[in-house]
């Protein structure tokens, strides 16, 4: 599919697996790495200890190419950099910060660097920090969200106009079809969250994976705009917030509500009730729990498929 990103990040298949909280650890990463995509540790739920742990244990299942991602307003982030370059991992995927953090200090360590972002403003610093390249991450997207509220289509086709680095879209992508629709804007890449979360290599909890399966339409929606816009799955922590919005709730109380160790909470231990559950709007899509390998044999015969379709469309409008 995509010669100049493959290359980049020296993988086969230009399918990237979001680096999620409490979902992303080593198993994932790795299993994705060794279908040809690039699975990607999610560093934002754990310590620099536990992260190094990860990474070990990665390198081990895999000899292919894999990431961390390292949210940047993290307060351990700067010890995520640290296990990050001693242990030599080849990419690191940041998001929710300055661009240039970091960027400079993990390319002369030899690692590639992508940055997420939600507008062209980011993208444009981004590239400027040099970046390798650019996750354009749109509104439909789980967990945290540009205020933008700019959905993958419209942010996806801007962009690429914008950069001349690779662009990897994301958000609202879980199908073969999807891959090819913004493949035609000119993404080089997808980065996929939701149908990873709910993989049998996911280390999310049973219930939270069921409950993304059930997931009908208009079971997501996005909150706590006064804070940091986030994607939520309906649940007693959605209606809470919901209830504390309607009403007009300063950013103490939500901060209050909010309070500590939620995601763990509802996603890893499974409290549906109590715990905040972060996933994207794609969930209506997925119909069952796969293995990676399942999911990937599943992407390529919906993608080549798409592919053969759409040779049927007419050459005119």
């Amino acid at each position: 599919m995509s010669v100049n990103l493959c290359n980049i990040l020296n993988i086969q298949s230009p399918i990237v697996a979001g680096g999620m909280i409490w979902c992303s650890g080593w198993e994932l990463a790795s299993a994705v790495s060794n279908e040809g995509g690039l699975g990607l540790i999610g560093a934002g739920s754990m310590s620099a200890e536990v992260l190094k742990e990860h990474i070990i244990k990665c390198k081990k299942a895999t000899n292919k190419s894999f990431g961390v991602n390292v949210p940047l307003m993290n307060v351990n982030s700067p010890k995520h950099i640290q296990v990050i370059i001693e242990e030599k991992v080849p990419v690191v995927f940041t998001s929710a910060g300055n661009p240039s953090l970091y960027t400079k200090t993990l390319k002369e360590n030899g690692i590639k660097v992508v940055h997420v972002i939600a507008n062209e403003k980011f993208a444009l610093k981004a590239q400027e920090a040099g970046v390798d390249a650019i996750v354009a991450e749109g509104f439909e997207a789980g967990g945290h969200n540009g205020k933008e509220e700019t959905t993958t289509l419209v942010l996806v086709n801007e962009i690429v106009k914008k950069v001349s680095i690779p662009v990897i879209a994301a958000g609202g992508i879980a199908t073969g079809e999807q891959i090819l629709s913004v493949m035609t804007l000119g993404a080089q890449g997808v980065q996929i969250g939701t149908l990873f979360a709910t993989s049998k290599e996911s280390s999310a909890h049973e219930n939270f994976k069921r409950a993304i399966i059930s997931a009908k339409e208009g079971d997501t929606m996005l909150f706590l705009r006064k804070l940091s816009p986030t994607r939520l799955l309906k649940g007693g922590f959605f209606e809470k917030i919901k209830e504390a919005e309607e009403r007009g709730a300063s950013k103490e109380e939500l901060l209050e509500i909010i309070g500590i160790g939620k995601t763990k909470l509802g996603m890893f231990d499974g409290n549906l009730d109590e715990g905040e559950l972060e996933i994207g709007q794609v969930s209506i899509s997925i119909e069952k729990e796969m293995s990676v390998k399942e999911i990937f044999e599943k992407l390529r015969k919906e993608y080549s498929i798409a592919k053969m379709n759409i040779q049927n469309i007419s050459d005119t409008l």
